[in-house]
């Protein structure tokens, strides 16, 4: 600092006026239930082995249906590497499922939060 140069420092004064605050939580716990209610509403499906194996699931990732070709069935043999293909399709229609129902999850809230000038990565 330049000798003569006289720096002053002032400290800001906060005040949270409590009826704000508890309507804030208020209006923060309706979301909260708008959200629940949207995503157990929402439903998402994805497929794998050309539609070999089917799931649907809600918004909140719960399974509510599993659907798995008979023909895909017919075609399975008894050997380890069919049972196997069989569980990775499984396996990636959930994958889908799931990343799917996240980006609609992600979308809801970018609707109910639009107006809010979030930083990017938040959702």
């Amino acid at each position: 600092m330049n000798p003569g140069v006289k720096v002053e420092f002032h400290q800001a004064e906060w005040t949270v006026n409590p009826l704000k605050m508890q309507e804030m939580l208020e209006q923060a716990r309706q979301m909260q239930d708008q959200m629940k209610e949207k995503l157990s509403q929402t439903v998402v499906e994805a497929s794998s082995g050309g539609g070999a194996v089917t799931v649907k699931m809600n918004g909140q990732k719960q399974v509510l249906q599993l659907k798995i070709d008979a023909a895909a069935m017919a075609s399975l043999s008894s050997s380890p590497s069919d049972v196997e293909m069989l569980e990775d399709l499984v396996t990636a229609a959930f994958n889908e499922a799931g990343r799917r129902a996240d980006e609609a999850m992600k979308s809801s809230l970018t609707g109910m939060l639009g107006g809010l000038n979030l930083p990017p990565g938040l959702l």
